[in-house]
């Protein structure tokens, strides 16, 4: 046997995992198999209907709905702040004292992670409370579930104190209908005010594999803390043994502890000079290391042994003053050197990123990696309870992350912001992000070249799961987005937030979205699976939107809008949709309210909840038609019992505007 195969099996020994990974092992009698077989889902659909689209992942998705319980199912529901909006699918298990939900593991797994909620403390800042985990009926662990990381309340940057007053009285809600700091007598605002942000994860190694057909059971204990847990997903996967690189500068040699009891950041910061002056890669074996500080990287590669064992993990530390930047903050986070030149050659693997933020402050530089990184890849890490995943401040160029799982940020997974140019998130699985999932932000320098590629964003709270504001010659393609929650939607083209403007081609192709198009409780009006919003200037750009999906969309699967003010000051143009399939709509195809134009060829729906295209302009409605005109390049085919949703009478610019249509739930997608 190999001698780094023989330490491998030695660490996995040390480390209590059990037989190594994908040897035979005993498992319950085909017998006591009894359970039904819990469906393998992707965004809670058969993976058959998105096959191509999203990120490939190690692990396969089960919901809690359709496995054996006898707990309750929620939802579905997508109304925002409720726990079905924010579960995957819109529906979850929720499991009082005593109860439990059963999962048959449809292939060999020796690990799971768990997506759940638990209540807040009744005062805010969350409980701790346990989930007994069987197997085959035999208990191998109980897991700590915490609400710590979780329960948001309030308006943005929200609070977790659910008796906060308004944070924001003088702007507009919908709750009352008007500016509460302006309105006599003052209206009464029920709290805790708009809870959210429920949902958590949690991952355990079973040690051991257990084969397809073994059952997982997942039990509240009797006599638990929490009143109720809700259980949303189990993914389940077949762990490889821990990396081993023996010609590495390892940091234990430097004084790392990989207890956790001592902090560790000095130690990795020996380790990095080291191996830089050495020319060496720096490793980091199974431990958790605790960081309290932003490791600085530069022309450095550091390792870990896989994300499941090398977990970097730090606290939320007070500084003595605001920093230069604005942060009353610190915490973990590996850190290129600051935008005037920024770090190249940084190459970061196989780690865990776990942080201690549970507020938004956007000023605070805690996010899980930040600053300015060229010529440099990220791979196979997973990042949670960071503020950003990744945040990055050009110029900066040649960046590839690949392989990485984003999961419980405050915020954003990934920012590409401001002069990021060349670089690519592909095969990233993110979950649960504050704001957008992945965004490209033009901030004061253009983002250019940039490519988001078969990624799989679920269920942000909180904006869009992919948005591009401004930026030149960008491509966002193969993706799969799911559940946004509110005040955003799927794939969001946005002139805002005082970006550049969008230059030669932005390509929006092959993507799918999956409950998506969610209600703007701002507007109080719908919007599309994929919507364009001209807030800060015109959009008008060669923007090619083809070969998407756009399935199960709660309002409408393409919107083209700008806000009120600017109405008759900004257009949307340039901007061709080919080889579109719409499959269900709670109201239309397309929406627009705005001035410009749109072509449309090879579009096809089929259960469209309303009038196919509802064109309300720039709601001036003059004689002459809509200021938005439709070109009908042929093949649009489709729509609802009422017709084609893209008759002859509605082009090339009729108005058809109801402000606020009713809406129809589509029925399931299916096979096309």
């Amino acid at each position: 046997m190999p001698r780094n195969i023989t330490i491998a099996a030695l660490t996995a020994a040390a480390l209590g995992l059990g037989v190594l990974a994908g040897a035979p092992t005993a498992s319950g009698a085909e017998g006591q198999r009894t359970s039904p077989a819990t469906p393998v889902t992707r965004a809670a659909l058969d993976p058959a209907l998105v096959e191509g689209r999203g990120a490939d992942v190690p692990f396969v998705e089960q919901e809690a709905e359709s496995a054996a319980t006898n707990g309750t199912v929620i939802g579905p529901d997508r109304t925002p702040y409720t726990l079905p909006a924010e579960a995957s699918g819109r529906k979850a298990v929720k499991l009082r004292p005593g109860e439990h939900v059963e999962f048959t593991l449809p292939r060999s797994a020796n690990a799971i992670t768990v997506r759940y909620s638990i209540p807040d403390a009744p005062g805010g800042g969350g409980i701790t409370a346990p989930l007994d985990v069987a197997v085959n009926g035999a208990k191998r662990s109980t897991m700590t579930l915490t609400s710590q990381y979780s329960w948001l309340y309030n308006q943005y940057p929200f609070t977790n104190d659910p008796d906060a007053g308004l944070l924001q009285p003088g702007w507009w809600i919908t709750e009352c209908a008007c500016v509460p700091a302006e309105t006599t007598p003052a209206p009464v605002i029920a709290k805790p005010f708009r809870p959210n942000h429920f949902y958590d994860e949690e991952r355990l190694l079973l040690g051991r594999t257990y084969r397809a057909g073994d059952t997982v059971r997942l039990t509240a204990p009797a006599g638990s803390r929490a009143a109720w847990t809700v259980i949303d997903v189990l993914d389940s996967e077949l762990v490889p043994l821990p990396k081993i690189d023996l010609l590495a500068a390892n940091v234990l040699a430097f004084g790392a502890d990989p207890t956790g009891r001592r902090d560790s950041a000095d130690a990795l910061d020996k380790a990095i000079a080291f191996a830089k002056r050495t020319r060496l890669k720096v490793y980091i074996p199974p431990g958790t290391f605790r960081v309290d500080r932003h490791i600085l990287v530069d022309d450095v590669t550091i390792k870990g042994a896989g994300h499941w064992y090398t977990k970097i993990k730090g606290r939320q530390v007070d500084l003595p003053a605001p920093a230069p930047d604005g942060s009353v903050h610190t915490g973990v986070g590996f850190y290129g050197k600051d935008a005037a030149g920024g770090s190249r050659n940084v190459h970061l693997s196989g780690f865990a990123i776990e942080g201690d933020v549970r507020e938004r402050i956007d000023t605070d530089q805690v996010n899980g990696i930040g600053g300015a990184l060229s010529d440099s890849t990220i791979t196979g890490l997973h990042i949670q309870h960071t503020k950003v995943g990744m945040w990055f401040d050009g110029p900066m160029k040649n960046l590839r992350i690949s392989d990485t799982i984003i999961v419980d940020q405050i915020a954003d997974a990934i920012n590409f912001h401001g002069g990021v140019r060349n670089s690519s998130v592909t095969d990233t699985f993110v979950r649960n992000t504050g704001d957008d999932g992945l965004a490209m932000w033009a901030e004061k320098n253009a983002n250019t070249g940039n490519t988001f590629a078969r990624n799989t964003v679920q269920s942000p709270v909180l904006a869009n799961g992919i948005a591009i504001y401004g930026g030149t010659d960008n491509t966002v393609s193969g993706n799969l987005i799911a559940d946004p929650v509110r005040e955003g939607s799927a794939l969001h083209v946005g002139a805002r937030f005082g970006a550049e403007a969008f230059r030669g081609r932005l390509d929006i192709t092959d993507n799918a979205t999956v409950r998506s198009g969610t209600y703007e409780l701002n507007w109080n009006i719908g919007l599309g699976a994929i919507w364009f919003f001209a807030l800060d200037q015109d959009i008008d750009a060669d923007i090619r939107v083809t070969r998407n999906d756009f399935l199960d969309n709660t309002y409408n699967a393409i919107m083209l809008v700008t806000d009120w003010p600017v109405k008759d000051k900004h257009v949307i143009k340039g901007v061709h949709f080919k080889d579109i399939r719409v499959d269900g709509t709670g109201t239309s195809v397309v929406s627009a309210r705005a001035k410009g134009s749109a072509t449309f060829e090879n579009v096809d729906a089929r259960n469209v909840g309303a009038v196919g295209v509802n064109n309300c302009g720039a709601f001036n409605f003059p004689a002459t038609g809509s200021e938005f005109s439709l070109t009908d390049l042929g093949g649009n085919d489709g729509g609802s019992t009422t017709g084609d949703w893209l008759a002859p009478w509605l082009l090339p610019n009729t108005i058809t505007c109801d402000d606020r249509p009713p809406v129809v739930p589509p029925p399931a997608p299916g096979a096309w």
